[in-house]
């Protein structure tokens, strides 16, 4: 008998690792580390945490004073690596020198298996060194790694989010089983949130689907909605725009950054203003614009209605919870790793009974 894989959540978040290892099945948290309060506060809203242990701050923690654990996992902060800021990294930004954090927990409690998550801007940072000195670090404390920058719209949210996973084994035999993962079939309409006309969640080539702020028009109808740029220059994409801590801000001024929601209208039966805008085919439809509501930006994520309302019951404000949807994990990309580890541990029986 197999027991359960016990992971540690490291710079948790509002927990994208946990839902996705525990949509799965096999994994058992047995605590977590975020410093924010107001993230903090969710994730204990949204996850039962009785007897697990807590720590605020990543530099604070003593591995000795950790439980055995079988698998940490870690989106330690990106801002320093990531093209939308300045790409300071570990030599002048305090946030890079946290994987140092990672590594000295590591190195003190070896677990089996290690899943770390970043921006895509880290394989090139310092032109490559940055990655360099992180894959070496590993190494040195036996690990064999495997990498892949996977999109989360491949696997059945309909977000574009590119982000860099590393997969590391401290078992001979392991490396190279996880990467590539098979994905969601992108041309396949695909209800991936269920509920009433105008509050499903839809993955399809050429039109993306979401949920609708009030009922009126042509859209609160079938519940189709597509995707807009909120920003200069605007552009219709069958996808969201990867959702990110700033996704309250409105209009942005940088390109291609923040999605809206088209709400097509019946022209004769809506009293709202309306524009035309046209899709890449030539196509024109009559539409409002909006901006997507928290809950939406959850849901690209992964996250189920239950979980948003359990945070928003705290007395959390949007523009919390919207942050917090922008610097998560994607569940779903993480529920097909952990698939994958899931079945090395059974067929390498690393994670053994204690029976």
């Amino acid at each position: 008998m197999v027991m359960a894989i016990r992971f540690f959540d490291m710079f948790a978040g509002i927990g994208g690792f946990r839902s996705g290892l525990e949509a799965v099945g096999g994994y058992e948290c047995i605590g977590h580390c975020e410093i924010d309060p107001r993230t903090n506060q969710a994730y204990n809203a949204m996850y039962d945490t009785k007897g697990e242990v807590y720590y605020a701050d990543a530099r604070e923690i003593d591995p000795t004073s950790m439980p055995d654990f079988d698998l940490l996992c870690a989106g330690f902060p990106c801002q320093s690596f990531s093209v939308a800021g300045r790409r300071l990294g570990f030599k002048d930004d305090a946030r890079g020198t946290l994987f140092f954090e990672v590594a000295r927990i590591v190195e003190q409690k070896q677990p089996p298996f290690l899943l770390l998550e970043n921006v895509p801007g880290l394989l090139s940072h310092d032109e490559g060194r940055t990655f360099n000195t992180i894959i070496s670090s590993l190494v040195e404390l036996g690990y064999d790694l495997e990498w892949c920058v996977l999109n989360s719209k491949d696997f059945g949210v309909p977000q574009q989010r590119k982000r860099l996973f590393v997969v590391g084994f401290h078992c001979d035999g392991c490396a190279g089983k996880i990467f590539p993962l098979t994905t969601y079939d992108s041309k396949t309409m695909q209800q991936l949130v269920p509920g009433s006309q105008g509050y499903r969640i839809y993955s399809a080539d050429g039109i993306a689907c979401t949920q609708c702020a009030d009922a009126g028009g042509l859209g609160a109808k079938t519940g189709l909605y597509l995707f807009v740029d909120m920003n200069p220059d605007p552009q219709l994409t069958d996808y969201a725009r990867c959702i990110t801590a700033r996704q309250d801000a409105g209009i942005s001024h940088r390109k291609g950054e923040h999605s809206g929601v088209i709400e097509l209208v019946d022209d004769s039966k809506n009293n709202k203003q309306v524009v035309a805008v046209k899709d890449k085919s030539g196509n024109v439809y009559l539409a409002t614009i909006r901006r997507l509501m928290p809950i939406e930006c959850w849901r690209l994520q992964g996250f189920t209605d239950e979980q948003f309302y359990k945070a928003q019951s705290t007395g959390l404000k949007d523009n919390y919870l919207y942050k917090m949807a922008g610097n998560a994990v994607t569940v779903n990309v993480i529920s097909e790793i952990g698939k994958k580890l899931k079945m090395i541990n059974i067929e390498k029986g690393i994670v053994r009974s204690e029976e």
